[in-house]
C-alpha cells in the first residue's frame, strides 16, 4: 500500500504540469471546435439572416434560415428550390431567392404573370403579386443560358432579382435553403 506522504508528493509535484496539460487540452478542444465550424459551414451547412422582404411571406425579416451545401455538390439547383448565391452585383453579399428557370428555359413577362416555357406560374407563394419588368438590359422572353438560373423574391413587387440583374451563374449559388430555424415559432422546412 502506497504511503500517504508520497502520494501527495508526487500530486504537488505534477500540479504545475496538470494545469499545462489541461491548458493544452482546452486549445486543441477549442482549435477543433473552431476547425468543426469551419468545415461545417463551407461546405455542410451556413446560416443566414434575413435582412430584406425579397421573400415574403415565405420568410420573414430578420428570420435566421439554414443553407445547405450538400445537394448541389452532385446536382444542380432546379425550379422552384430557395437558393442561396453570391449576389452579381456585389460579391461580397449573398442574397436569397426562388429558381424559376433553369439553363436552356425561357422566361417571358406578360401582365403581371410569369410564363416559363409558356406555361404561367401560378404559385401560392406569390399571394397573386404581379411580376413586371425591372430595368435590366434584356428583353423578353428571355432563354436561361446553359449554366445559368433565372431567380425571383416571392415578394414580387418588392425584389431585385434576375427581372434587374439577369441570369445568375450556378457557380455563384452556395447552397440549398432548406429550414428556417429562428424565430422559435416559426421552425420549419422552407417551400
Amino acid at each position: 500500500m502506497p504511503d500517504i506522504e508520497n502520494t501527495d508528493e508526487r500530486l504537488s509535484s505534477t500540479s504545475g504540469s496538470s494545469v499545462f496539460k489541461t491548458l493544452i487540452e482546452l486549445i486543441v478542444i477549442v482549435a477543433v471546435a473552431l476547425g468543426l465550424a469551419y468545415l461545417v459551414t463551407h461546405y455542410v451547412a451556413q446560416p443566414y439572416e434575413i435582412p430584406s422582404g425579397s421573400m415574403e411571406d415565405t420568410i420573414q425579416i430578420n428570420d435566421r434560415v439554414l443553407s445547405e451545401k450538400l445537394t448541389y455538390y452532385t446536382a444542380s439547383p432546379k425550379q422552384g428550390d430557395i437558393v442561396t448565391f453570391i449576389d452579381t452585383e456585389n460579391p461580397t453579399r449573398t442574397l436569397i431567392k426562388r429558381v424559376i428557370a433553369t439553363g436552356g428555359q425561357t422566361v417571358d413577362l406578360r401582365g403581371g404573370v410569369v410564363y416559363v416555357n409558356g406555361v404561367a406560374l401560378q404559385k401560392p407563394y406569390t399571394e397573386g403579386k404581379p411580376s413586371y419588368e425591372l430595368d435590366g438590359n434584356f428583353t423578353y422572353p428571355y432563354t436561361v443560358p446553359e449554366g445559368y438560373i433565372w431567380v425571383m423574391g416571392d415578394n414580387r413587387t418588392n425584389s431585385s432579382d434576375s427581372r434587374h440583374f439577369g441570369a445568375v451563374p450556378v457557380s455563384n449559388v452556395t447552397g440549398h435553403a432548406f429550414m428556417r430555424y429562428w424565430p422559435l415559432n416559426s421552425i420549419g422546412l422552407l417551400e
